[in-house]
């Protein structure tokens, strides 16, 4: 956000991040490229004790994302990185 700042020079928002310049101007770009019709949804943290099952720790849900109308997906902590990207894409279509 600092480099969309009015008067901002990406160089000085570089230095003081300690990122190079031309990332920040890739930010950028994908930040405009974005599709304005997703939204972001409120994320809600509640701090519930988990239930001990009798499964594995590993096997426990790490992210749980309710939808409207009760549906809910569980994803657990052991889950590859693949299956994760996976269900977050089917879920935003």
């Amino acid at each position: 956000m600092a480099a969309f700042a009015p008067g901002a020079v990406v160089a000085e928002v570089a230095r003081r991040n300690a990122i190079s310049t031309s990332l920040i101007y890739q930010w950028r770009r994908d930040a405009l490229s974005i599709d304005r019709t997703v939204a972001f949804a409120p994320a809600v943290i509640i701090d519930d004790e988990p239930k001990l099952t009798g499964m594995p720790m590993t096997e426990m849900a790490a992210i749980t994302i309710e939808l409207t109308g009760g549906t809910r997906v569980s994803i657990a902590a052991s889950a590859p990185a693949a299956l994760l990207t996976a269900a977050l894409k089917a879920l935003r279509s």
